[in-house]
């Protein structure tokens, strides 16, 4: 039984406006927000009611995967019966999907087939490598049998697009990139993690969409703030203040992983379901920044640091490597947020998925620092990382709750 997920607060009416699309690699424009298909899994009707509430608030582009369980066959049962109906967005949906690296030839090919069989389409528009979290999950897709089944997809026009997701570190990533297979990519980018913006502008000069994985969720649970957080941002809600951020980088869209019509409000209120007139064509986009929201994000990171003090991690990793593998800055990131910000439940969450998770997160944890010292010379701000270390351990080690999918 998967955990339940409180609703999406609600937001004000005055803030729904008509703001345009961007291209997306390849693609035609598409809607600032895109439907991810993970939560809607329960039945066919959840997966069609969120579907519906979609269209209504102006998105064209659905991100789903094999992996997701049953979504892409309640996914295909749900736009049938919708297309029946005639609601569709404006120049209909674009779908993207994912498929894990490692099959042979023969084996992917038929795992595409059953792919679009299960969304009752005759192709993608686009198709990711899901999870390119390692080097061999990289040469699986530019020579090894992925090579031939990407060829194949696009050979045969069953794919529009060619893309990857990526959990990995940062050369992995850039080494994806600069191989000249993919047109767009799907990265982890947050106002609270923002050591992949400059990938994803890099990406963009060069005309790569690029995609934002559950910017509400692993930004930080951010559909369900606590009290610090709500206070340091008002008077503008933190997911109101986290999607601007990534809009305003040029990220051209986030996803969404709505398990109810609900969770799709703030989509709806901040790019409106009137951008959808822009049709196939993009068109420049508007500011998603206004001074007020610029000046609540400066007040967001000064009160982080204030409560930091001299403890706060400002994420240079210049103390990698460490000779125990530990990870340095992104567990003195869960640091920073538990105490700077308050997001104490997820950077417990999220530590407790170590070493858990597979190639999906981090493997291991602050207890394998054994105080050698290495790091510290090479810290800017002189930080007691080891002691830093020892206290992320006390405060957010606990029992570790069940994933969701790996996304």
């Amino acid at each position: 039984m998967r955990a339940s997920r409180p609703h999406h607060p609600q937001p004000p009416a005055s803030l729904v406006a008509e703001l345009p699309w961007r291209r997306f690699g390849s693609l035609p424009a598409v809607s600032p927000f895109s439907l991810g298909t993970m939560r809607a899994i329960d039945s066919a009707a959840q997966m069609e009611a969120v579907l519906r509430a979609a269209v209504a608030a102006g998105l064209n582009h659905i991100e789903t995967a094999a992996a997701y369980g049953p979504a892409e066959t309640f996914l295909g049962q749900g736009l049938t019966r919708l297309h029946r109906e005639g609601v569709v967005p404006a120049g209909g949906w674009l779908i993207t999907s994912k498929l894990l690296p490692g099959p042979d030839l023969a084996t992917a090919q038929e795992q595409l087939r059953a792919m679009l069989k299960r969304l009752g389409v005759p192709r993608l528009d686009g198709l990711a490598v899901h999870g390119i979290n390692r080097s061999e999950h990289l040469d699986w897709a530019l020579s090894g049998p992925g090579a031939a089944l990407l060829a194949w997809a696009t050979g045969e026009g069953l794919v529009g697009q060619i893309g990857f997701s990526s959990h990995g570190d940062t050369p992995l990533i850039e080494r994806a990139l600069a191989s000249g297979r993919f047109t767009f990519c799907s990265l982890h980018l947050h106002w609270f993690d923002q050591e992949r913006l400059p990938l994803a502008r890099a990406a963009l000069a060069q005309g790569i969409g690029v995609m934002a994985i559950s910017p509400a969720d692993k930004g930080g649970r951010l559909y369900d703030p606590p009290a610090q957080l709500i206070a340091d941002c008002a008077p503008f809600h933190p997911l109101e203040l986290a999607y601007r951020f990534l809009l305003d980088q040029g990220i051209s869209t986030l996803t969404l992983g709505a398990a109810q019509p609900g969770d799709l409000a703030w989509a709806r209120a901040i790019a409106g379901p009137a951008s959808a007139a822009a049709g196939s064509k993009a068109t420049p986009a508007l500011p998603w920044l206004s001074a007020e929201h610029r000046q609540a994000l400066v007040r967001l990171e000064e009160s982080g640091r204030e409560r930091l003090g001299p403890e706060r991690c400002g994420q240079c990793r210049a103390c990698l490597p460490c000779p125990n593998d530990v990870p340095i800055p992104a567990l003195l990131r869960l640091r920073n947020l538990a105490v700077g910000h308050g997001l104490q439940v997820f950077a417990q969450e999220r530590y407790n998925l170590i070493n858990r998770a597979g190639h999906w997160w981090e493997t291991v944890n602050a207890q394998a620092c054994a105080a050698c010292g290495d790091c510290m010379p090479r810290c800017p701000h002189q930080l007691p990382i080891p002691q830093l270390l020892a206290d992320t351990h006390r405060r957010l080690v606990a029992a570790p709750g069940r994933r969701l999918w790996d996304d």
